[in-house]
C-alpha cells in the first residue's frame, strides 16, 4: 500500500506542467494564426475616453478585453534582429499604451524589454583611467517590471504580462468564444476598432500581424489631439526602487541643476565622395564641449552652483574643466545607492532622468519644446542632411 501512494504521489505534478503546455501552444496557435478579410489601416486622430473598469470574470457580456502587440517591443519592425534603444521603445509602448486606453482594453505588457548592445556599457563613469577595455552590464534584456511599477501604469491605463497565469485564461478562453474571441488586426485604425462591433466586441485584438515598428503605428503621435500619454508617463512611473533611488540622491545633492549631455552615439560621422567627413549634427560635437557648455550656460546657471551631469561620453575627465565654475555631480558619486540596485545602463538612466527632471534649472542637449534649455541650436531630428562639422564660435549665441 505504502509503495501505491508513493507511485500516485509522483504522478500529480504531470497535471499542472500539462496545463502550462496546453497554454503556451494555445497562445502560440492563437498568435500566429492570421484572420482574414481584416480590412486596410487608415490612421486617424482621436480623443481621450473615460477608463473601463477591470472586470474579474471572463464570462459573456462581462468579458474584460484586451489588446497584444507582440512579446518584444518595437519588433515586428526594422529592429527585430536587436532592438532600439530605451528612448524608441518608450515610444513604442506609449503608443501601444494610448491605443489600449483609447480602447478600453487591458494591455498586454511584455514580460522582457531588449537591451540594445550599444546601450549597455558601464560608460567612463565607472572606469579607471588604466583600464583599456570598457566594461558591460551582463544580459540582452532585463524585466519589465525592473524598469516601471505595473501597479503605477495600471492606475492609468491596466496591464497584464505575457507570462502571467491571467494572460493564459484569456488566451484560452477566448478559444472557447468563436468568433467573439480573437481577431488578428492589420492595417486598422484605433477608430474603426473602437467602431466597427466586430472588434469592439473582441475579448482580444491581437496587432502583431503588422509588420510595422510599433512606434510606426503612431502616425498621429505628434498631433496634440491624438496623444493621451504625455512623454512624461512613463519616466513616472519607474520603478519603486528606482524612483526611491532617485529620491536619495536627490536629498543629497540639495538645491542644484542639472544637464543632459548627449554625445557617444550621436556624433556619428561619414565620409563622402571626396573623403570629408559629415555629420547630421554639424555643431553638436563644438555645443558640448566643456568650454562652449561654459559659455552657453553662464546666463542660466550661477557660479558655485551644484551641477549634476548625465551624458554617454566616454572620454575621462571630459567634463573636468567645468568644475572650475560648478561643483560636479555624477551618479557614479553615489555608487553606494545605486550599485544595489543598477543592473543596466536602461535602469541607470531611468534613474538619471528623475534626477534631471527634478533639478531646479534642467538643461537638455536639444531642444525639443519652445521652452526648453539646450547646449545646441542643432534640431534633434534626424533631417537626413550631412554636413562638414563646424568648430569655430562663428554664428555661435
Amino acid at each position: 500500500m505504502a509503495n501505491q501512494k508513493v507511485a500516485r504521489s509522483a504522478k500529480r505534478p504531470i497535471v499542472p506542467i500539462l496545463i502550462t503546455f496546453t497554454a503556451v501552444t494555445v497562445v502560440f496557435y492563437i498568435l500566429s494564426t492570421p484572420s482574414s478579410g481584416v480590412p486596410e489601416l487608415v490612421k486617424t486622430s482621436f480623443s481621450p475616453l473615460p477608463k473601463t473598469p477591470v472586470k474579474n470574470k471572463l464570462d459573456g457580456d462581462s468579458l474584460e478585453k484586451y489588446l497584444y502587440w507582440g512579446s518584444r517591443i518595437d519588433c515586428p519592425g526594422k529592429h527585430c534582429d536587436t532592438c532600439a534603444g530605451l528612448g524608441h521603445q518608450e515610444s513604442s509602448l506609449r503608443c501601444a499604451l494610448e491605443e489600449a486606453l483609447y480602447l478600453q482594453r487591458t494591455f498586454v505588457m511584455p514580460s522582457r524589454m531588449c537591451i540594445n548592445p550599444m546601450h549597455n556599457k558601464k560608460g567612463i563613469l565607472d572606469r579607471s583611467d588604466n583600464q583599456t577595455s570598457e566594461p558591460t552590464w551582463a544580459g540582452s534584456s532585463c524585466a519589465m517590471d525592473s524598469l516601471y511599477d505595473l501597479s503605477l501604469i495600471s492606475k492609468t491605463v491596466p496591464v497584464v504580462l505575457d507570462n502571467s497565469k491571467a494572460w493564459y485564461r484569456v488566451v484560452a478562453t477566448s478559444m472557447n468564444l468563436g468568433e467573439r474571441g480573437v481577431a488578428n488586426v492589420k492595417s486598422l485604425s484605433r477608430d474603426e476598432l473602437k467602431r466597427e462591433d466586430r472588434y469592439s466586441k473582441l475579448l482580444l485584438i491581437n496587432r502583431t500581424a503588422s509588420p510595422l515598428a510599433w512606434f510606426a503605428e503612431c502616425k498621429d503621435r505628434h498631433n496634440p489631439g491624438a496623444i493621451l500619454l504625455p512623454y512624461s508617463f512613463l519616466p513616472s512611473v519607474a520603478a519603486k526602487k528606482l524612483r526611491n533611488a532617485a529620491e536619495k540622491i536627490r536629498l543629497l545633492l540639495g538645491d542644484y541643476d542639472a544637464m543632459h549631455v548627449r554625445r557617444g552615439d550621436i556624433l556619428k560621422t561619414r565620409k563622402d565622395r571626396f573623403g570629408v567627413a559629415r555629420t547630421l549634427h554639424p555643431h553638436l560635437d563644438r555645443d558640448t564641449r566643456p568650454e562652449f557648455i561654459m559659455r552657453r550656460i553662464e546666463k542660466w546657471v550661477p557660479p558655485g552652483r551644484t551641477l549634476f551631469i548625465a551624458s554617454n561620453e566616454r572620454t575621462p575627465g571630459f567634463f573636468t574643466p567645468l568644475a572650475s565654475r560648478y561643483r560636479l555631480a555624477y551618479s557614479s558619486n553615489y555608487s553606494h545607492i545605486l550599485d544595489p540596485v543598477i543592473e543596466n545602463n536602461y535602469q541607470l538612466f531611468m534613474v538619471e532622468r528623475l534626477i534631471l527632471m527634478k533639478a531646479k534649472t534642467f538643461i537638455k542637449t536639444y531642444k525639443e519644446n519652445a521652452s526648453d534649455l539646450s547646449l545646441t541650436d542643432d534640431p534633434k531630428k534626424n533631417t537626413k542632411n550631412w554636413q562638414i562639422p563646424v568648430y569655430t564660435m562663428e554664428g555661435k549665441r
